[in-house]
């Protein structure tokens, strides 16, 4: 039990300084591509959060508390990923012509 919860850790441990050595060097001009591929990904992550809480058979309380609080913040998380990366879309338009 102990060697697999280690060896999870691990896991968890270097995919995070993966990330950060693939994610410092991209450039600033990707970053909003990026963005939306990873709000992509988080929508995904909330689909397989909602299909986990629909699958356990009589949750605790505490349990459905919990799973319930993920899928909101994971759902915000989507949301305003995508409503910052519009407004980044938006820094990048050209200016309207007023009407004539």
């Amino acid at each position: 039990m102990y060697t697999e919860l280690i060896a999870n850790l691990s896991i968890l441990v270097l995919s995070g300084f993966v990330g950060f050595a693939v994610i410092s060097k991209v450039p600033n001009t990707l970053h909003t591509p990026l963005m939306s591929g990873t709000n992509a990904i988080h929508g995904i992550v909330v689909l397989g959060a909602l299909v986990v809480l629909g699958n356990i058979k009589d949750p605790s309380l505490l349990a459905q508390i919990v799973l319930f609080v993920a899928v909101v913040f994971g759902t915000l998380n989507v949301i305003g990923g995508f409503v910052v990366t519009d407004r980044m879309l938006g820094m990048f338009k050209g200016k309207k012509k007023a009407a004539e």
